[in-house]
């Protein structure tokens, strides 16, 4: 039996701007707004749905409305539960504590607030780093894994090119030869945010762009709630620590043993034929599926077909 422990609902946050938290709750009907202190930071989380409980977390550079298109539908058979990571959002964001482990424990100790004996994790992106170091590290609080575009980091980035192969850096992401630029600058400390502030929309509208099949399934409220959540200094420091600290994971990885619960990964047409290579070799209960006619931005561009993907797989 789940136990539920119930935060009150913080309301400190309510203001007429229609991209607050609380304003966006509001479109998802049955959800609640609420922040608890756990590691010694504050998270935020939106938690509604009955059932089996569902740890969402979500990835760069989103927050937690990043699972609207789906977490109604989750919300009818499991216990919904979104978070803010550290840095992230409205979440608290210290000048430390970034690398997944720590992250993964954040989650955890908001998972032992909340009463659950085992939890299943929903993760996208820098999410997904972060479930899977949960699923790690606390094996026995993890039912199943779910990580969509976002497995854990390897020795493999530290080969990622300077400069991309010729006539691979088009309009949008080669799947073959990927450059990813943006992690080697979200490697450089204090100068991203000097640069972004007030400007963040500039990069994140190129990037929805390039890694997106169809950008048009990013609306246009979406875009201006993460342009909002990451347009000052402290939050684009923030989220640029969660790319400095992947030589701290691969070290932590090299100790990890193999996961055993059923482990589930979704790649886009990005990512596929790359969780389709690594992810065996650190589960061994795994199905990995592609989604090749969407983008790194599953969710938005793929709601149902990622729900026909995920709903058996928790059941199961």
């Amino acid at each position: 039996m789940y136990q539920i422990k119930i935060d009150l609902i913080d309301n400190s946050n309510i203001t007429a701007d229609k991209y607050s938290d609380a304003e966006l709750v509001k479109n998802l009907p049955g959800f609640e707004n609420k922040y608890t202190t756990v590691n010694r930071i504050k998270l935020r989380y939106v938690d509604g749905g009955n059932g089996k409980p569902l740890i969402c977390l979500p990835g760069w550079p989103q927050t937690w409305y990043s699972l609207q298109p789906i977490a109604m539908q989750l919300a009818k058979q499991y216990r919904v539960v979104i978070v803010d990571l550290r840095g992230m959002g409205t979440s608290e964001k210290p000048e430390s504590g970034y690398d997944k482990k720590t992250m993964a424990k954040d989650i955890h100790q908001l998972v032992l607030h909340l009463g659950f004996d085992k939890v299943s994790l929903m993760g996208h992106d820098i999410g997904g780093m972060v479930a899977m170091s949960f699923a790690f590290n606390f094996p026995e609080s993890t039912e199943k894994l779910i990580v969509l575009d976002g497995s854990h980091p390897s020795e493999g980035m530290y080969q990622m090119p300077l400069i991309p192969s010729p006539g691979t850096f088009n309009e949008k992401m080669d799947s073959e030869m990927p450059y990813a630029w943006w992690m080697g600058f979200n490697q450089v400390k204090g100068l991203p945010e000097q640069l972004l502030e007030g400007k963040f929309h500039l990069l994140q509208e190129w990037l929805f762009n390039y890694v997106m099949i169809d950008e048009s399934k990013m609306k246009e409220l979406e875009r201006a709630v993460y342009a909002a959540a990451y347009d000052d200094k402290d939050s684009i420091r923030a989220s640029n620590a969660w790319y400095q600290t992947f030589h701290q994971y691969i070290e932590d990885a090299k100790h990890y043993q193999r996961l055993t619960m059923p482990v589930l990964g979704i790649g886009s047409y990005i990512s596929y034929n790359y969780m389709n290579y690594g992810l065996p070799f650190v589960a061994t209960d795994l199905q990995v599926v592609g989604i090749t006619d969407s983008g790194h931005y599953l969710f938005e561009e793929k709601p149902q077909e990622v729900l026909d993907i995920v709903l058996p797989f928790l059941a199961s």
